[in-house]
């Protein structure tokens, strides 16, 4: 796995059906405690609504998923909801949708309706990105190399964290997951020639 995607801004869309307003929220999160957070944002703007449902996927695999009802019948409101996150693929992402009841019952199908027709409208107003992983190296050099490592940092991609300058160099550098094998075997490659010190995955 080289990358995930998630949404990069919050989104909103509204939804009526017989006199019941929908109003969805995605929100990009990283963490429970900031779902946590959110949701409870909106419990507070949002105090008179009937039903604040939600469902979120978390985790750059998602493996982290999860719905809520918050009162609605069974499955008719956070699996909708949590179904349209889903279908896009997406992950660290939170989607609400508070109820505002209009006087007429809408039946489990007509909930399910709404539910997922609020979240898709706020999914839609928003703006899907693709963040790619990538892990850290530190490499230690003699300046003299110092071509040969720009050479290589300029062909793969790779970004500076930190550099430290003594009797060696030392870099720091960030480096796109997807590229992890042949950067070793070129730093492999590198260090016989003595051109590098040593190299650590970090």
């Amino acid at each position: 796995m080289y990358s995930y995607k998630t949404i990069a801004k919050e989104g909103k869309g509204e939804f009526k059906d017989r006199g019941s307003k929908f109003i969805g929220l995605a929100f990009p999160v990283e963490t429970r405690e900031e779902a946590d957070a959110r949701l409870q944002q909106v419990k507070t703007e949002y105090y008179d609504a009937r039903h604040h449902c939600y469902a979120f996927i978390m985790g750059k695999a998602g493996e982290t998923q999860f719905a809520n009802d918050d009162g609605e019948p069974s499955h008719s409101a956070g699996d909708p909801i949590l179904g349209q996150i889903r279908s896009l693929d997406i992950t660290n992402t939170l989607v609400v949708v508070v109820r505002y009841f209009g006087g007429t019952k809408l039946g489990v199908p007509g909930l399910i309706n709404a539910y997922k027709t609020a979240a898709v409208l706020s999914l839609e107003n928003t703006r899907v990105k693709i963040i790619e992983l990538r892990f850290q190296l530190m490499v230690l050099f003699p300046y003299e190399s110092t071509s040969s490592i720009e050479k290589l940092i300029n062909l793969h991609n790779l970004e500076y964290i930190e550099k430290k300058y003594g009797q060696y160099c030392q870099l720091t550098l960030s480096a796109p997951e997807k590229d992890r094998g042949e950067l070793i075997q070129l730093l492999d490659i590198l260090f016989s020639r003595k051109e590098l010190i040593k190299y650590n995955i970090l």
